[in-house]
């Protein structure tokens, strides 16, 4: 699908996101939304609140006062650089905050991420689960120093099978169309579950798209899906990774771990999600 509106979640800080929210939809054409989050406190309660409440009210202000002033900044930026944009701010509790995004990010095509928020302790993990799991939108992710490239000359489809990898690979579209190749990577395919051909059906389905795809059957030798994942991106020189999101529920990756938050922890390229 064609990506005609980009949502960029930013804090309240200055940094490379807006820069690199700014190029992406640029290049893609699309116009570009920013939400800048701030966080609010909790309210004073129990038997030192009318203590405290004058000084939360004052944080609470703060607060605010921050977020105005990057919303100028960044209404300043976009206006110099004369590309259709809308700016908002949006603040709230901690536990808010996934909402918050979940309802902002419904209106958009792709959710982008960059480093200053996924640096950012406090949100990025709330700005995360609220895209993928309250508003049905891909996210995209961007570590610090990655440069995006919305021209790709290689992007890696992480393929299981499953909803979710068919889902991401669906919402891609838009971007695989433009790479010049597309390798769609099972790590230990299971005939039982990908068939007699592993990877053919969504080859097939992607060719279809006029997408000129590899099909690559790795082995895991040991290692996790992730660290597979991760060296195939480096060996292939891939500007993307595509692949689906929380097949387990959040719960179970919490305890025990998982791809997606293998890959969530430290991600090494652009990484394409969706649930």
């Amino acid at each position: 699908m064609a990506f005609k509106t980009i949502l960029s979640v930013m804090g309240d800080g200055d940094g490379d996101d807006l820069r690199i929210a700014t190029d992406l939809a640029r290049d893609l054409g699309a116009h570009l939304s920013v939400l800048v989050l701030g966080i609010e406190a909790s309210p004073p309660i129990g038997e030192f609140a009318t203590m405290t409440s004058d000084l939360w009210l004052q944080e609470r202000e703060e607060v605010s006062r921050r977020l105005q002033a990057s919303v100028e900044r960044t209404q300043a930026e976009l206006a110099r650089l004369a590309i259709s944009a809308d700016v908002e701010s949006g603040s709230g509790e901690p536990a808010l905050i996934d909402k918050l995004v979940g309802r902002r990010a419904r209106y958009a095509d792709l959710i982008l991420i960059g480093p200053e928020m996924l640096a950012n302790d406090t949100l990025k993990s709330r700005v995360i689960d609220g895209t993928l799991f309250s508003s049905g939108r891909p996210i995209l992710l961007v570590p610090a120093g990655v440069k995006v490239n919305s021209s790709p000359k290689r992007i890696l489809v992480a393929w299981d099978a499953k909803v979710e990898a068919a889902r991401a690979a669906r919402e891609a579209l838009g971007l695989l169309i433009r790479a010049d190749e597309v390798h769609l990577v099972m790590v230990d395919p299971d005939v039982d579950k990908h068939g007699a051909e592993p990877g053919a059906d969504a080859a097939t389905y992607l060719a279809r798209h006029g997408i000129k795809v590899t099909v690559d059957r790795l082995p895991s030798e040991g290692r996790s899906v992730a660290e597979v994942l991760n060296r195939h991106a480096v060996d292939t020189q891939a500007d993307f990774l595509v692949m689906g999101a929380y097949s387990h529920s959040r719960m179970r990756e919490l305890i025990f771990g998982g791809v997606t938050s293998s890959m969530l922890e430290k991600p090494s390229l652009p990484l394409f999600m969706a649930r």
